[in-house]
């Protein structure tokens, strides 16, 4: 006999079914969009600090980087993982994403000031947005095993939040010493399945539940964060007009040219392909979670990549510093790195071309830090061009490729 108390119907009124869409929904599009104005934001604050003069200001913005990067990152991930669970059809789902939405709207126009007089606001909004689901849906799944899992990552949530809130009412060091152990707080304790005494603890398989479906998610956030690089450089290029030279305009076509380079090898054919690998994985689980981490490797260099395009906008024929070359070369590296573990998950191999490409990265930083920063993304492109020729020319060579995710897709 089905079960038909209460708390039960509701849940499953929530949660996905069989038929419900693969596919992401207006609402998901909308948080994205947002998403990539805070990816936006975090650049436009990274750029003047990174691109000064001041070498302890500079790897002190890297730093300050990564620690904002991670929370407007955890936000989306958390989100994809909830959606492929709940029906995003759902009234109170789509009431979710928009709230979480205007959350992280707040963390992208307070990024730039975070560690400044705007701490507080970024530091409330991420977790509250994190507490407030987390218990909605605790209370709302009830009876459901699924409660269990958002209990015990409220409880985790609650702990991280003491650290974000007590970054936010310090200052200086001291406010990133606590959103480093914030930061530390909210990723351990999911990578250990959100132990709680007497709950237990079980790290979330949603990936073996929704391959498809997340796979989806994170190729849509990849490609859109591709166009917040052109937004970045065509905004600082735009706000430059009457006064942009040659080296500017060049580099407008060397922004463009790397983000089509970016794209087509993410595409051809891992890119494509992921979903398929991981619905076809023994361990559907472990496959997607390296996945994931590959995109957020990806995503990062991505950010690196714009803020390296943004300096070359804004400061054409300076010497390079060794951190601008750790941002016009070291993104277009940290892409590759990321997109090699990608396709060690799709293919049980990685092809030895993007090492090469990534070696290729660094060393050219070595001649290239008396040069324009022109120079180094001239490169750039040049090393990422050879690497997307070889893929076609591989592609050519074996049209017919299928996944094989059976091997371990780490190690």
């Amino acid at each position: 006999m089905a079960d038909r108390r209460p708390g039960r119907e509701h849940a499953v009124e929530l949660l996905r079914g069989r038929e419900s869409a693969q596919q992401a929904t207006y609402v998901e599009l909308f948080f994205d969009l947002v998403m990539v104005f805070a990816l936006n934001r975090l650049v436009a604050y990274a750029s003047p600090t990174v691109g000064g003069e001041v070498a302890a200001a500079r790897y002190a913005a890297i730093g300050r980087i990564l620690l904002l990067f991670a929370p407007l990152m955890w936000l989306w991930i958390i989100t994809a993982y909830i959606t492929a669970r709940i029906e995003p059809q759902v009234g109170r789902s789509q009431r979710m994403m928009v709230l979480t939405a205007f959350a992280l709207l707040v963390m992208g126009v307070t990024v730039p000031h975070a560690f400044d007089d705007t701490g507080l606001t970024f530091a409330v909004a991420y977790v509250l947005a994190q507490v407030s689901r987390a218990a909605v849906f605790g209370y709302a799944l009830r009876r459901h095993a699924l409660a269990r899992l958002s209990l015990r990552a409220l409880v985790w949530f609650l702990i991280a939040g003491v650290f974000w809130i007590g970054g936010a009412l310090s200052s200086g060091e001291d406010k990133a010493a606590w959103w480093l152990a914030a930061v530390v707080v909210d990723l351990g304790s999911a990578w250990q399945g959100w132990p709680v005494p007497g709950m237990g603890r079980d790290r979330p398989s949603v990936w073996a539940m929704a391959p498809h479906y997340l796979a989806d998610r994170f190729q849509q956030l990849l490609l859109i964060a591709l166009g917040e690089t052109i937004l970045a450089v065509g905004v600082t290029y735009a706000s430059g007009l009457g006064r942009v030279g040659g080296y500017q305009s060049i580099g407008l076509l060397v922004a463009f040219i790397t983000t089509v380079l970016l794209w087509r090898i993410y595409f051809h054919k891992a890119g494509q392909l992921f979903g398929d690998a991981i619905a076809e994985a023994r361990d559907r689980a472990r496959a997607g979670n390296f996945a994931g981490f590959a995109h957020v490797v990806m995503i990062l260099g991505i950010v690196a990549t714009a803020i390296g395009h943004d300096i070359v906008q804004t400061h054409p024929v300076d010497y390079s510093h060794p951190g601008w070359l750790l941002m016009i070369l070291g993104g277009p590296a940290g892409y590759l790195a990321g997109r090699a573990a990608l396709e060690r998950v799709v293919f049980s191999r990685a092809s030895p071309y993007r090492w090469l490409g990534i070696l290729a990265l660094l060393l050219a930083a070595i001649p290239l830090t008396r040069t324009p920063p022109l120079v180094p993304a001239i490169t750039a492109v040049v090393i990422l061009a050879g690497i997307a020729a070889i893929d076609t020319r591989r592609s050519a060579l074996h049209p017919d490729e299928k996944p094989r995710p059976n091997d371990r897709p780490i190690g």
